[in-house]
């Protein structure tokens, strides 16, 4: 099994097995094949070994953004980005999302809609890296952030939908806050009002993460929210979102 995931033919299904995925046999096995030179596959495997605080996270991050300084102005860039974002391995794909992240010419309206597909992506460890590698750009360009995303909580995909919540959380995950949305969680509203009864637990768990957030720091307009959605909305989904939103809350 681990064989057969070091050499990009198969998927990843846990986590266990995301962590445990050798890039340095991944890169060796696969990187050819997508356009990449023996020269600079040379290059990104020593940057891999040589890192100074190795981990899946720091190196799918590394060999993303090494692969963009070195095709950013080549004219293979975009089959690279297409032959990344679309291989068998999730790892791989996992690298994809730093070639539109760091891309200087493009803005924030086109990174967005040009990682709609990996948005998308079926695997938990792409859609995890993309929204840690989009972030950034979101927290810099909020008001235009919130602008399109609040577009995409209409999505039919579920994966879709959470990227709204889960991208722009005021606290996040392993990242830099958001201070405008931790200072003014109404900021947000026109992505957290169209998902506050969302069918997906998926979705409420991130909705909930995301009021939860908020409420550390501003728990009283959290309260004002809940309250508002209580009247305004008396499905099971929007009680589930309130619970979780409320947990630290309530805990006091």
């Amino acid at each position: 099994m681990l064989e057969l995931l070091n050499i990009g033919k198969i998927e990843t299904v846990n986590l266990t097995e995301w962590l445990a995925i050798d890039h340095l046999k991944l890169i060796e096995a696969n990187f050819t094949e997508i356009g990449i030179s023996q020269e600079n596959i040379k290059l990104i495997s020593e940057k891999v070994k040589y890192q100074k605080k190795p981990s899946t996270l720091n190196t799918i991050k590394l060999v993303g953004s090494v692969l963009y300084e070195l095709y950013s102005d080549d004219k293979l860039f975009d089959s690279i980005f297409d032959k990344l974002s679309s291989h068998l391995s999730d790892s791989i794909r996992c690298y994809a999302p730093y070639l539109k992240s760091l891309n200087q010419n493009l803005n924030i309206s086109e990174k967005l809609n040009q990682s709609e597909k990996l948005i998308a992506d079926n695997h938990f460890g792409v859609r995890e890296v993309l929204w840690m590698a989009l972030r950034p750009k979101i927290g810099e360009y909020l008001e235009k952030s919130i602008e399109i995303l609040s577009s995409w909580t209409k999505s039919e995909n579920e994966n879709i939908r959470r990227f709204t919540t889960e991208s722009t959380r005021p606290r996040g995950v392993w990242y830099k806050h958001i201070e405008q949305l931790k200072e003014n969680p109404k900021i947000a509203l026109p992505i957290l009002e169209n998902l506050k009864s969302d069918k997906s637990k998926y979705v409420q768990d991130s909705v909930g993460n995301w009021l939860n957030d908020a409420s550390k720091s501003e728990p009283s307009s959290v309260i004002e929210l809940c309250e508002n959605w209580k009247k305004e909305s008396t499905t099971k989904e929007t009680e589930k979102i309130i619970k979780r939103a409320r947990r630290t809350i309530d805990k006091k």
